[in-house]
């Protein structure tokens, strides 16, 4: 890697994580728990707060640890998700009156994480219990991921507007609610900052500020679900990036920015930018780790368009999914690697107190090797080198080596479908997404496939294919055909036409803009 793009870790005492090797690598941090919906969430979680705070997309003149302050929103969750009587009390209680104070008695009793267990505020808000209970029932059918989440505390819905976003908690035994980490993971917190340091920051910080602006009815609905007293939010952070400028932040935000840019209706945008998210934290890992494991290739992905029978495009996804799924793995061994041949281990090693030096080395570069729980082996150099790297590997393949197929599935780009491997093979939802946001107006199709492998390294069409694989790998009619489906997937899409040229052409139902 380029040292001179490099931002250096923080210190021991702002975080205590042994050993430091997976985030110095990519961050703090990489995590494979939760889907796209939920890094997106907790994107906007992130950003919401520097919204707030008058520093959307702006770390400053300095490169340091995002600190922000998300909402719990305690009695909008437990309306919401703690709530088991509501239908019952409207349907034992036909008047308003009595079904309120029913209601509200139960929710004295059973409520959790607020200061004060009063909802009867909401009294005043809503004509009748009915109407209350009706418009509750609606918000619950915009959740998100309802089904994978059957903590109340962990259930999320739609970003509608500010009002409709708080951070993933727990409650304690002492009824108190705290962080978690189930489904906000932190990656969220590294896409915010990936967009922090892309190119287009500053263009993106209009339409990114136009999402925290609320002027939508349901946003106005869960405000009415709120006490006017709003709870004082938490500091958050300590999330890292370790790199100031990098290509996939580039393409991230130049991919949002052509989607917001289409200007389209509502939330209707934002499945993509969902999408667009998920896929960029694959190709942020798998770049990063191509380029720590110094690798002069540059990274392809060999893409399937779904054929009824098993082709050799097939085996070459499936291929190429499995040479890439190694390269995280390669890239902890590399950087071990790295510390072994530095010139500062080297001179440790010739030293006659060269244990207690080699110790303090990786206490310095990864934080590993004082606690006995780290190392408890004989007094020797190479020994403890190669624990640390027996350790960093265990601990990766728990999460951060899972990123790549877990990740990649939520994107629509890697899938199982017709055979029991994983294997590139796009859906149609990224299939849109990669076209709004990369095809102006309209575009030939050989045009939009060579884009697509300059910029994502995927590889479709035999043009491509010629490019990056073997002659004894390389048949033109196998990558041809796959082309072709792919022409007649676009066409059913309604994003492709085939003119009297003879040419074919994808085309962008959203654009305004001119060819």
């Amino acid at each position: 890697m380029d040292q001179s793009i490099v931002v250096p870790p923080p210190s021991d005492n702002v975080l205590s994580i042994s050993p430091w090797i997976d985030e110095q690598i990519w961050g703090h941090r990489l995590w494979d728990a939760g889907s796209a919906w939920l890094l997106f969430l907790e994107f906007l979680t992130v950003a919401e707060s520097s919204f707030r705070h008058g520093a959307l997309l702006d770390e400053g003149s300095e490169f340091g640890l995002s600190n922000f302050t998300p909402y719990k929103r305690m009695y909008l969750r437990n309306i919401l998700f703690n709530n088991q009587e509501l239908d019952r009390i409207a349907e034992f209680f036909p008047d308003s009156a009595s079904a309120w104070e029913e209601w509200l008695r139960w929710m004295r009793d059973k409520a959790q994480g607020v200061s004060t267990t009063d909802f009867s505020y909401l009294r005043t808000r809503f004509h009748s219990f009915r109407q209350f209970v009706s418009l509750v029932g609606m918000i619950r059918s915009a959740n998100v991921e309802g089904s994978a989440n059957k903590r109340w505390t962990s259930r999320f819905i739609f970003p509608f507007g500010p009002k409709a976003l708080y951070e993933d908690i727990k409650i304690s035994n002492s009824g108190t609610a705290t962080r978690d980490y189930i489904n906000f993971g932190r990656t969220g917190e590294m896409l915010y900052l990936m967009l922090c340091r892309s190119s287009s920051n500053a263009a993106l910080r209009t339409h990114v500020s136009a999402m925290f602006a609320g002027k939508n009815p349901w946003n106005e609905l869960l405000a009415l679900m709120q006490p006017d007293d709003e709870e004082d939010p938490s500091l958050r952070g300590k999330s890292y990036l370790p790199y100031k400028t990098h290509p996939t932040f580039d393409r991230l935000g130049e991919d949002w920015l052509s989607v917001f840019n289409l200007s389209m209706p509502g939330f209707d945008g934002w499945p993509y930018l969902v999408t667009l998210a998920a896929l960029h934290i694959v190709l942020y890992q798998l770049n990063i780790a191509r380029e720590w494991s110094n690798s002069s290739k540059k990274l392809y992905l060999v893409c399937e368009v779904v054929a009824p029978k098993k082709t050799l495009v097939r085996e070459l996804s499936s291929a190429s999914f499995s040479e890439n799924n190694l390269l995280p793995a390669r890239a902890v061994e590399t950087y071990i690697d790295q510390i072994a041949d530095s010139e500062e281990w080297q001179a440790a090693m010739i030293d006659p107190g060269s244990f207690v030096r080699c110790r303090q080395i990786l206490q310095d570069r990864v934080r590993w090797g004082e606690a006995a729980d780290d190392y408890d082996g004989p007094n020797d150099a190479q020994a403890m080198l190669s624990e640390l790297k027996v350790q960093a590997l265990n601990g990766h393949r728990q999460h951060v080596a899972n990123v790549h197929r877990s990740f990649g599935r939520e994107a629509g780009l890697v899938s199982k479908r017709g055979t029991n491997k994983f294997r590139y093979a796009p859906t149609d939802a990224l299939f849109k997404a990669l076209l709004l946001a990369n095809v102006n107006r309209r575009m030939e199709l050989n045009e939009f496939l060579e884009r697509l492998y300059e910029r994502y390294g995927f590889v479709f069409g035999d043009r491509e294919a010629e490019r990056i694989l073997d002659r004894d790998e390389f048949d033109k009619k196998v990558f041809q055909a796959n082309s072709r489906r792919l022409e007649q997937r676009l066409g059913s899409l309604g994003m492709l036409r085939r003119l009297s040229d003879g040419c074919a052409y994808v085309e962008n139902p959203y654009s305004r803009g001119t060819e």
